[in-house]
């Protein structure tokens, strides 16, 4: 079945390509949803990927947005507002005053200051409307508020007032194998959450929180997620704080169903070292860490063939980009490469198509496909040129006046 299906994606369109398996992507959800305490809400984290969103909806109970483009691209998709997690820790007050103002409002607005907070109580006081919010917890860095903090807003008066603590979020980081430290992390708002109740006669109904699941990304990666996350959920089932628990996930959910296929456009020996040029490059393919040339990646070989069919070199794989750090692989053993192979690189599902440094040599943004769950192919974006983004502004002396040319 993969073999037909890179037949027909590779006849009918171009590399560089992701690829997005919607049945994956609702196989994985519904795995980890078996995996997981049953109470226990999935919340989707749209920077991971936001061209899946439109598919997603139905299978997630919540979508966290970090960015006013973020919240554009689901009023695109015409997601549910009242599923949306409004985060990040800048909130322009033009854009919260136009969500609070619209009348139906997010599930939550996530507050990361005392001074978010009076903002979103201004502006929610100004509208009329009344929202909730999750009060997130700092774990030591730039996002969230100290103890302290948070303790004082919950203890504050907000009697009158439109804003409701819907709960508290918590995020640390990603890719997080141990659970060792996964039960330090729940077992310190566990705590928090509790002495809450206990010192304070402080109830909170919900803990949103980020447990950062890995991604096995690499060939020979010692991580048996079975077991992984039948520990985790037993570490979830000993919460006792009371608190409704929602995860978000991103990585976790997204990564397995992407794809990204680029072209061998040239080989050569140089110095006794093999290496293949690749039509794409570490601007659109970007693994956790961007480690992905000191390990090796899980991949497919198109058309494909085994040692038996060639000779196994040990290739460099490098991109197109023009610069000696564009190598997405080094000295990776495969059957001897010629011009024009496909390699799919895996489990590139989240970040790899927008975290990548897209405008590093105006080269295009590649094509998007996505395999619905009745397997047919569905474009989502054609290839977009980038150079126009890196041309400078006419100087002011050479515009036309009045905005129109002579």
């Amino acid at each position: 079945m993969r073999t037909q299906m890179n037949r027909k994606i590779l006849s009918a369109y171009q590399t560089p390509l992701y690829v997005f398996d919607m049945k994956n992507l609702k196989e994985r959800i519904g795995f980890l949803r078996s995996r997981l305490p049953e109470d226990v809400s999935l919340c989707y984290a749209v920077k991971a990927n936001p061209f899946i969103l439109g598919r997603m909806e139905k299978w997630i109970d919540r979508f966290e947005v970090c960015s006013p483009g973020e919240l554009r691209i689901c009023q695109a998709h015409q997601l549910p507002v009242r599923k949306l997690v409004i985060s990040g820790v800048f909130k322009s007050p033009e854009l919260m005053e136009e969500l609070i103002r619209a009348g139906e409002q997010p599930c939550a607005y996530t507050v990361e200051s005392e001074e978010q907070l009076e903002m979103l109580k201004a502006l929610a006081e100004k509208a009329g409307q009344n929202i909730h919010v999750l009060l997130r917890l700092t774990s030591g860095n730039q996002f969230g508020m100290d103890e302290e903090v948070v303790r004082r807003i919950l203890c504050g008066d907000l009697t009158g007032s439109r804003l409701t603590v819907r709960g508290i979020q918590y995020f640390s980081g990603t890719q997080k194998k141990s659970v060792r430290r996964l039960q330090k992390e729940l077992d310190y708002v566990d705590g928090f959450i509790r002495k809450l109740r206990e010192e304070n006669g402080i109830s909170v109904p919900e803990l949103e929180f980020g447990p950062g699941f890995p991604v096995a990304y690499f060939q020979g990666e010692d991580f048996d997620e079975e077991e992984f996350l039948k520990e985790v959920s037993g570490l979830m089932n000993g919460l006792t704080c009371g608190a409704k628990l929602t995860l978000e996930l991103g990585r976790s959910i997204a990564a397995s169903c992407g794809s990204y296929l680029t072209r061998v456009v040239d080989t050569k020996t140089n110095k006794g070292q093999n290496y293949a040029i690749l039509d794409g490059g570490m601007h659109q393919l970007v693994y956790y860490g961007q480690s992905m040339a000191m390990k090796q990646p899980v991949y497919s070989l198109f058309p494909e063939r085994t040692a038996e069919d060639g000779d196994v070199k040990k290739w460099n794989l490098c991109g197109s980009l023009c610069t000696i750090n564009d190598i997405l692989a080094k000295q990776l053993p495969m059957a001897d490469l010629k011009k024009g192979d496909v390699i799919r690189f895996e489990n590139t599902g989240a970040y790899c198509m927008t975290e990548g440094i897209a405008l590093f040599l105006s080269r295009d943004l590649p094509e998007i496909i996505l395999i619905d769950e009745q397997e047919q192919i569905v474009p989502l974006r054609g290839p977009v040129p980038v150079y126009h983004l890196n041309l400078p502004e006419k100087p002011a002396e050479d515009r036309p006046e009045n905005g129109r040319e002579d």
